[in-house]
């Protein structure tokens, strides 16, 4: 199927790794015109080249985004190189483990990592996305809606992002601008392979969580979450707002009965 999405104008925090390095390269072999924002430079610069040098059309935008001023660079630097924005992707954000215990100044800071630039690069990209009545992909988390235990400040967060989402798709409405969310669970990234790495036995912790997701007992892989965005970015979902569409193999609704009694049929 032909998504539509060739060249259309994509910015996309986070673009450097993870969910966001697999967006890169499917909106980029799909015709996109992509902008890439993120703070590791050497990931970033290696990737647009990478993709440049095969034709693509990517361009990489180096910016710590908890800082207002890499925000508003990164939508005017996408404008000043495209001419136009049709789709922003809010995907970039870390599990600091901020939990309870710590202190009020380290809640705030958790906050303010994973929730700021998802507003500022959205208030920065308005105008240019109501002229193109594009479209908005936020990327959340399950911890939004499950809890985690640990990390106070990230479940709020992406519980910002999830009210954000209803928020901005309300907001957009009127200028035929549409907002949705992809929420994960356990997804094969890097940063979930450094964390599996942290603990004292990482095959076992992997195979532990894998088990509790019904589809496959396996991880979900970032090209997947990849899809799900590039089609909700698409015209292909041209009616489609307000949503939070977990993408996770019933990870975060499904019983969890299904990981001790689940069997084929037959």
């Amino acid at each position: 199927m032909d998504l539509g999405l060739k060249e259309k104008v994509v910015l996309i925090s986070g673009g450097a790794s993870g969910i966001g390095e697999a967006t890169v390269r499917l909106l980029a072999a799909e015709g996109a015109r992509v902008t890439i924002a993120d703070r590791n430079s050497s990931a970033g610069r290696a990737l647009a080249s990478e993709l440049t040098n095969a034709g693509a059309h990517v361009l990489f935008c180096e910016g710590d985004l908890t800082r207002e001023d890499a925000c508003r660079a990164a939508v005017t630097d996408t404008l000043q190189k495209w001419g136009r924005l049709d789709i922003l992707v809010n995907n970039a954000g870390v599990n600091d483990g901020v939990g309870l215990e710590r202190p009020p100044a380290d809640f705030l800071a958790s906050i303010h990592l994973n929730l700021f630039h998802v507003f500022a690069l959205t208030h920065f990209a308005r105008e240019a996305l109501c002229q193109s009545q594009g479209a908005v992909v936020n990327v959340s988390s399950k911890v939004s809606v499950t809890g985690q235990g640990k990390t106070s400040g990230y479940a709020a967060a992406k519980g910002g992002v999830n009210a954000l989402t209803r928020e901005w798709a309300v907001a957009f409405a009127p200028h035929n601008v549409r907002v949705n969310c992809v929420v994960p669970a356990e997804c094969d990234t890097p940063q979930y392979e450094n964390w599996f790495q942290s603990l004292p036995d990482p095959a076992a912790a992997r195979a532990a969580i894998e088990s509790l997701v019904p589809l496959g007992r396996r991880l979900t892989r970032a090209d997947e979450l990849a899809a799900t965005i590039a089609f909700l970015a698409s015209p292909r979902a041209a009616h489609i707002t307000g949503q939070l569409l977990f993408v996770d193999g019933g990870y975060t609704h499904l019983d969890r009965a299904v990981s001790v009694s689940h069997q084929k049929w037959g």
